[in-house]
């Protein structure tokens, strides 16, 4: 399943977002914790690396992931040049009071009244901008909610006179290059619904858990570590009683429950992806590219007739 979801606002959303580029000093891009490669959008490193500003990396809903994969995360951005990555959870107060401090240490010139610092918010959608930018300005000032897509236009706000915050709107690309990473993005919620088949996102999801937190799955479940995407689905609308009119089990509900549950952090703290698992499916993939290369090239021992 090939997932691709760009919305027609966010043509008009990445031009907003590289005309504000010129007037910002750090940008703070939001990751989900679970899936932060994944989550890191392209032309957000395209667009900030072609003005050349610093990046304070957030890994939000660092509540939700494992720890160890978080600190794995963190040790792999915090090697990158021009880069400083932390985790936090946005509805928390005390982790959004970090940020400033932390982006001051990326533009250390930006520090009195006369040049105030001039911090960008962007990530991909639904990763928790705006909770971070209501918990930032300490009111309500941007929409949130747990559908992607809700903020659709650029706000500055001049918090104080040393401070002025950018939100953005949630920014996609428009093609995923990795079936993975539409998959991983389709569970987490960043894509709308209508792009995605809720059972097959949740047979991606179920495979997943069962190879990496089998002991979750079983204590959330009961499932059994034999299990593989499809017997999962099919073991929770068992367990749970799901079904259709006329008896037949319900599996759209059943992958629907898993989806909100991994989203929601019922089955404990759980990540999709570490540095490791990333690299190798990278390396998987060009090794796969090359090969389809390969294999369309004319043979060398073929020669013309004539």
């Amino acid at each position: 399943m090939s997932i691709q979801w760009f919305p027609g606002h966010m043509t008009a959303a990445r031009k907003h977002a590289t005309d504000a580029m010129k007037s910002v000093d750090v940008v703070v891009e939001v990751l989900d914790a679970r899936l932060p490669d994944a989550s890191s959008n392209p032309l957000i490193h395209a667009i900030r690396t072609h003005r050349n500003r610093p990046c304070l990396k957030l890994l939000n809903k660092a509540d939700l992931a494992d720890p160890e994969a978080t600190a794995a995360w963190l040790k792999h951005f915090n090697a990158q040049p021009n880069t400083k990555a932390v985790s936090i959870s946005a509805r928390k107060p005390g982790d959004a009071k970090r940020i400033e401090q932390l982006a001051q240490s990326l533009a250390p010139h930006r520090d009195d009244n006369l040049k105030p610092l001039r911090l960008i918010i962007m990530g991909i959608p639904n990763v928790g901008k705006s909770t971070l930018m209501n918990a930032l300005v300490k009111k309500h000032v941007a929409a949130t909610g747990d559908e992607p897509a809700i903020t659709k236009s650029i706000q500055r706000i001049h918090l104080t006179p040393r401070l002025t915050l950018y939100d953005t709107p949630g920014l996609m690309w428009p093609k995923i290059e990795h079936e993975s990473d539409g998959l991983m993005l389709a569970a987490s919620h960043a894509i709308g619904r209508n792009a995605i088949i809720d059972e097959e996102v949740a047979t991606f999801l179920g495979n997943l858990l069962q190879a990496k937190y089998p002991a979750l799955m079983t204590a959330r479940y009961g499932c059994t570590p034999d299990m593989d995407g499809v017997s999962v689905i099919q073991h929770i609308a068992a367990r749970r009683g799901y079904r259709i009119k006329g008896g037949a089990p319900d599996y759209e509900k059943a992958s629907f429950t898993l989806l909100q549950d991994y989203r929601d952090g019922a089955i404990g703290r759980v990540s999709l992806e570490t540095p490791e698992s990333r690299a190798r499916m990278l390396a998987a993939d060009r090794a796969a590219k090359a090969e389809k290369a390969r294999q369309k090239a004319p043979d060398d021992n073929t020669t013309s007739a004539g």
